[in-house]
């Protein structure tokens, strides 16, 4: 049964696993689903249509699943999606979506999200990520796997952060974070490759090879965009072709311009 402290209100329509645990003052609405394990401390809010998986923990203060702060919403019913083993810090706000998208929030699993981090409207945020202290995602913000981003980060909207990618502290990203890279500085530019990132993730030589050549072509040789993906395919067979295949998914789909 789930552990609820007697002063939380948890709506009886709210639909809680087993071994919940609920801290006090804490507030659950009346369409929130939450999976085994996770743990609620004191005076979190959780509302709206809100999902969360198992092994989760929020701690003090934050506020999970409210109304989108975007003046076009018009009260439409739109959800979040938190997956499993997240830890979220005191004061984090995640906003429900808008159907500017598919009126969806998605949070996917194992992120570390630090203390103050807002996730906006329709933001995607992707699996085994780092939010340091204060970072804020505007709406339609994606941000891939194991990013790492500093903090007092601001991201704005629509822009998309790619997997393996490091944004130093207090960066102002109003462009596209290509893969595997780190960027830094006022104004942003990308510095090089997340080397010890991917070597603390196991990647091998050969594949870090290939993305340090993917690097120069798209931020060393003075190339356009679309020339230095043409000589992406000179480097298949080299043991990173998984890592090209990013690569070209994520240019295929940024709309805001690369950091260089």
């Amino acid at each position: 049964m789930p552990q609820i402290h007697p002063t939380a209100i948890v709506d009886p329509g709210a639909e809680l696993a087993e071994g919940v645990q609920v801290g006090p003052y804490a507030v659950i609405g009346p369409k929130v689903r939450i999976g085994e394990r996770t743990r609620v401390d004191a005076h979190c809010v959780i509302q709206g249509e809100t999902s969360i998986g198992t092994d989760n923990h929020f701690h003090p203060f934050s506020s999970i699943g409210g109304m989108p702060q975007d003046i076009s919403h018009n009260g439409e019913v739109t959800r979040l999606e938190i997956g499993d083993r997240n830890t979220v810090r005191e004061y984090c706000t995640f906003n429900t979506g808008t159907f500017k998208e598919e009126g969806v929030t998605r949070v996917g699993s194992d992120n570390w999200i630090m203390a103050y981090v807002h996730i906006a409207h329709d933001s995607r945020l992707g699996n085994h990520t780092i939010l340091a202290n204060n970072v804020t995602l505007a709406g339609h913000v994606h941000v891939g796997d194991w990013a790492v981003i500093g903090g007092l980060t601001g991201i704005h909207q629509w822009v998309h952060v790619g997997a393996h990618s490091m944004i130093g502290f207090q960066g102002h990203v109003a462009q596209d974070v290509a893969p595997y890279m780190t960027v830094d500085g006022q104004p942003l530019v990308t510095r090089a490759v997340n080397l010890i990132g991917l070597k603390r993730r196991g990647f091998s030589a050969e594949r870090i090879g290939v993305i340090r050549s993917m690097h120069k072509a798209l931020f060393r040789r003075g190339l356009t965009v679309e020339q230095a993906k043409a000589e992406f395919d000179n480097l298949r067979g080299q043991g990173g072709d998984e890592d090209i295949d990013l690569m070209l998914d994520f240019l295929a789909g940024a709309t805001r311009g690369l950091i260089r």
